[in-house]
């Protein structure tokens, strides 16, 4: 269930109970992005970390609504400033905070991931400038949405998993690139990411963990494939990085993929 965020009254829902809401902020992992959505939505699906996440939530919530503004491609300077779509009150940012204050009370939780697209490219040489970024931009985002959700409300982050862990399977080069992009990019990405929230005083959903992602130890059957690590076994089955064209290689996670997302968020709402 998708509401969107327009109009300020409180609408009953279908048993009479007003709605509490889940609000979803961030990228196109938070969209739910996958190369067989619609192009007309920028790929857009229901079946993201967030819709997930929401059907999660409405066991124990059953008045919840799923509120999405993350869009494809945000970025923690393009969530501040705006620029990649038009929101009613600006950014993202200011439409969250619009929308926090406008539901005081009546907000169960929020959730942000952001700061992969601060990468200008997916090269190595790339993660200063993109550190550099969420180092400048993340504390200010955390913190305006805390001021305006208020102590309350639960406000989670996430770390990423790495979608380029399936170049394992083309070789020994391949193999070399997987163990790069995880300790050389992914790895001192997410420890970037985990300091910042903590600093901000918010938990971190373990996405990471949830991927096996620095896992090349453990050896797990992969279909038509063998033994292989089982990083590199969840990176192919739960992300689009191990598909052929004209579906891949994607980053983007697959509704399995989106699933683990989702359960690594309810772990820390709801341990």
């Amino acid at each position: 269930m998708e509401t969107r965020p327009q109009g300020a009254a409180v609408d009953l829902d279908d048993d009479g109970a007003e709605p509490v809401y889940y609000l979803s902020l961030g990228d196109s992992l938070a969209t739910g992005v996958q190369p067989i959505g619609p192009e007309e939505r920028q790929f857009r699906t229901d079946e993201g970390y967030a819709d997930q996440l929401g059907t999660i939530a409405r066991r124990r919530l059953p008045n919840l609504q799923t509120v999405k503004l993350g869009y494809p491609g945000e970025s923690t300077t393009t969530m501040i400033e705006g620029g990649l779509t038009t929101y009613p009150h600006g950014s993202q940012l200011d439409e969250a905070v619009a929308f926090l204050g406008r539901h005081r009370g009546s907000v169960a939780f929020v959730t942000i991931d952001v700061g992969f697209n601060d990468m200008p490219s997916y090269d190595l040489g790339a993660l200063p400038a993109g550190m550099a970024c969420i180092s400048r931009n993340l504390p200010a985002i955390l913190a305006r949405l805390q001021e305006a959700a208020g102590p309350a409300i639960p406000i989670v982050g996430m770390t990423v998993y790495d979608a380029f862990l399936p170049l394992w399977l083309e070789g020994a080069l391949g193999r070399e690139m997987a163990r790069i992009s995880v300790w050389d990019a992914i790895v001192p990405v997410n420890a970037h990411l985990r300091a910042t929230y903590l600093a901000a005083g918010i938990p971190t959903a373990d996405v990471e963990g949830a991927f096996h992602t620095t896992d090349f130890e453990t050896q797990v059957e992969l279909a038509g494939r063998g033994m292989v690590p089982i990083n590199v076994a969840l990176a192919h089955e739960w992300t689009w990085g191990g598909a052929q064209p004209p579906l891949g290689p994607d980053l983007h996670a697959n509704a399995r993929g989106y699933k683990a997302i989702a359960e690594a968020f309810a772990r820390v709402l709801f341990p």
